[in-house]
């Protein structure tokens, strides 16, 4: 399998993932809205190598005809809005664009006769699991439309493979991505921006004034929340891993993450040890509906493909993102 279609390709896990294809020889077919991807973002990674199509998935005909053009043998699935405090103040947005444009996308594979997709899912599915670590066998209630919207794409992909002969698909639930690729050409640029490690590296670059925590008076080590954090690489290593293991009638779930966590202040140290910048925090009250802690238990995909994640290290993942950072305090500037 060498022609592969990327959608979300111009976002920043997707963008690292066009990364990684090229770099192995695929031929790569980059679909996106640019609503908030970058086309910056896929030549930077791709060197110039992908096929680039600006789309919206919800244009059916449109994306049937990328799919055919471009000879297509698999998709690896990043396009979603992720942003759970705007799902639930716009909630049809997110059912519209994460599962509309997911069911239009699998109307265009049928259309163009595409058998094999590797789904960016959620660990949101899960919701407040009533245990660590998470296990894919855990019930999955989400608490936000997020999570619901990206829970009802693993549904329908579920359906449309029990109707579907020879479809075989695989839904990757991970949790917090962080790092960036080591040369700092690719990187985040979310506009705003919402997550921890970016927030922490625009707090050492002037750009946000201080580091609000919420809570510290978890039941963890230093009383501020842990999340597992998996490095962008590792986590496109794994689609691609994935992505070629794929037979005939697949159905599989794996969550992607380290199985260990790091801590709001582990993260905020670690910002002040790459960076050489006092990060100044505030403390403030809990956040409604964050868990104390939310980590993986990645061990079925280690035993079933022999994947793992190779960087562990928090400091290296913030090291990794602070390349782009402190080289593109503007972003992408195409914007």
């Amino acid at each position: 399998m060498k022609n592969i279609l990327v959608t979300g390709g111009a976002g920043y896990i997707g963008s690292h993932c066009v990364k990684r294809l090229t770099d192995d020889g695929y031929r790569v077919t980059v679909l996106d809205n640019l609503d908030i991807g970058h086309r910056a973002a896929v030549e930077n990674a791709s060197a110039g190598k992908a096929q680039f199509v600006q789309a919206d998935l919800r244009d059916t005909e449109l994306v049937t005809k990328a799919l055919r053009d471009n000879a297509i043998e698999g998709v690896i699935h990043f396009a979603a809005l992720a942003q759970v405090g705007e799902s639930v103040q716009y909630p049809l947005r997110y059912y519209d664009n994460n599962t509309a444009g997911s069911v239009s996308l699998l109307r265009a594979m049928d259309a163009a006769g595409v058998k094999r997709i590797v789904f960016s899912s959620t660990c949101a599915t899960y919701g407040e699991p009533a245990s660590m670590p998470i296990t894919e066998d855990m019930p999955q209630i989400p608490i936000n439309p997020y999570g619901w919207s990206k829970l009802m794409t693993e549904r329908a992909l579920t359906d449309y493979a029990n109707a579907s002969e020879g479809f075989g698909f695989a839904a990757l639930r991970y949790f917090n991505v962080a790092g960036s690729d080591p040369n700092g050409i690719i990187g985040e640029d979310h506009n705003p921006e919402s997550h921890i490690i970016p927030v922490v590296l625009n707090c050492a670059l002037g750009k946000v004034p201080k580091m609000k925590i919420f809570g510290d008076d978890y039941d963890t080590p230093d009383g501020t929340c842990i999340r597992d954090y998996i490095h962008v690489n590792d986590l496109v290593d794994a689609h691609v891993v994935v992505m070629n293991a794929l037979n005939d009638g697949d159905q599989r779930f794996y969550n992607l993450g380290t199985g260990t966590g790091s801590t709001v202040m582990q993260i905020i140290e670690a910002g002040r040890e790459v960076t050489g910048h006092a990060i100044p925090a505030e403390m403030g009250p809990r956040r409604p509906g964050d868990p104390p802690m939310l980590y993986a238990d990645p061990s079925k995909i280690k035993n079933e493909l022999g994947w793992q994640a190779k960087c562990t290290d928090i400091k290296q993942m913030v090291a990794d993102a602070w390349t782009w950072f402190k080289n593109n305090p503007d972003g992408y500037r195409d914007k």
